[in-house]
């Protein structure tokens, strides 16, 4: 398992968690999906085999956009 890290600047409430959290969370090999609202942080504990692009490609399907991997 590895954690990824992804800034998502429009994370602001309790559904953006949820929305975020679902999407996620049905890609094959995630494992946990934690957002921080202050520091605008999305942490993914997922399998080698899912690819930063595959999370992306997620967050983008729940309507947000990274600003960058960190």
């Amino acid at each position: 398992m590895v954690e990824k890290t992804f800034i998502v600047p429009d994370v602001s409430c309790e559904h953006c968690v949820r929305a975020i959290t679902s999407e996620l969370t049905q890609i094959d090999g995630v494992e946990q999906v934690s957002v921080d609202i202050p520091t605008k942080v999305v942490t993914v504990r997922a399998s080698d085999a899912v690819t930063d692009a595959v999370l992306v490609a997620g967050l983008s399907e729940a309507g947000y956009e990274v600003a960058s991997p960190s």
